[in-house]
């Protein structure tokens, strides 16, 4: 709060500079349309659609980071106030006004159309039917991977093209998700124009934060480590009630899985975890599955679907599922390597690195 603060005063004490935003050619009238401050997420002027056309004019801090959005539509026009007037074409989302917003108008269109080509992607897939999806699963998970890999470099080739402008203040908060913190720390230090627009240091202080709390989140997670396991009491398919101490600590590597039905990353990672029980629990391996999920149903079809033999529990509470509080779950998939005496040594393991320490142990 102390942060916004702070670029609010400065915002507020920068020079304004008046704004002309028209559209024209909406598809319909009656719409109620916003000027909306990114910084403060606020509107600060508005316009009703009449005769497929608005305007809104007044005086906002100059630079500032604004965008027109539209009741009923799921997009919205950026722009900076850059003292020139802007118009927008509502039919075809092109912009007559600066330079400067008219190439910020390119970039939007462009990231919009490789996300369109990324999610209608996604969305073929979905669209096949059952069987066919399990028969390409590998082969989409594989192109799956690339294309968003792809679209990330795309997505910050766009943003390094333009450093010598403002731009990037459009795109800058996806960063850390389409790189890592570290590329969006390596952006803010660069000195370019827009680091130090109000808007960016805003967003530094919001992302830093919220990468701390994911920090805390993740050594709450790791404590749990070299400690003995703690008890929880769940319900298997058949409404038996269980206790993880009946598995934990008996003798054998138990592997506890957090998952659900409807997590796809978690079926994605599932092979590794069935290809693991198969190789090594004559040796002495076991999995509990603890399952996020909200309805016995889609629970009970995955176990089958998937192919997981293993004991398998639940108490149908989706998020509020016991194992949450107990262990801090706030992610899935997750899991707990616990040894034979019930000592919990590792967590998070998925992929190769399961498999590296689970030969480790039995090989």
């Amino acid at each position: 709060m102390l942060a916004l603060a702070a670029v609010c005063a400065l915002a507020c004490n920068g020079k304004d500079v008046k704004y002309e935003v028209s559209g024209k050619n909406a598809p319909e009238d009656g719409a109620a349309v916003y000027l909306v401050d990114k910084l403060t997420d606020a509107p600060i002027d508005s316009a009703v659609i009449a005769d497929g056309a608005f305007t809104m004019k007044g005086k906002a801090a100059k630079d500032a980071f604004l965008s027109v959005q539209i009741d009923g539509w799921q997009w919205f026009f950026p722009l900076f106030n850059d003292g020139e007037a802007l118009q927008i074409n509502l039919a075809d989302s092109t912009y007559a006004g600066s330079a400067l917003n008219m190439k910020l108008s390119e970039c939007d269109k462009r990231d919009g159309a490789a996300m369109k080509e990324f999610t209608d992607f996604i969305q073929a897939y979905l669209a096949l039917p059952k069987e066919e999806q399990e028969a390409r699963e590998a082969e989409f998970i594989t192109e799956y991977q690339a294309r968003a890999e792809a679209y990330g470099d795309s997505y910050m080739s766009m943003i390094e093209e333009n450093m010598d402008n403002l731009i990037p203040l459009a795109f800058l908060s996806n960063v850390p998700a389409l790189a890592d913190k570290d590329k969006f720390d390596e952006l803010m230090a660069s000195g370019a124009p827009f680091t130090q627009h109000p808007y960016a240091i805003a967003l530094k202080a919001k992302t830093d934060e919220a990468y701390a709390q994911e920090q805390e989140a993740e050594e709450g997670k790791n404590a749990f480590i070299g400690k003995k396991f703690l008890e929880l009491e769940e319900a298997d398919p058949d409404g038996k009630m269980h206790k993880l101490s009946e598995y934990v600590g008996q003798g054998k590597w138990v592997l506890v899985d957090f998952w659900a039905s409807w997590c796809g990353p978690c079926k994605a990672e599932m092979p590794n975890v069935v290809e693991a029980y198969k190789k090594y629990h004559d040796k002495g391996f076991e999995v509990v599955g603890i399952s996020f999920d909200k309805e016995k149903e889609p629970w009970v079809k995955a176990i089958k679907e998937w192919e997981m033999p293993w004991i398998h529990l639940s108490d149908l509470k989706y998020w509020n599922n016991a194992a949450a509080d107990v262990y801090s779950v706030n992610a899935i998939p997750d899991n707990l390597l616990i040894d034979p005496k019930g000592v919990i040594v590792e967590r998070g393991l998925r992929g190769e690195k399961l498999k590296a320490r689970l030969a480790e142990i039995f090989e």
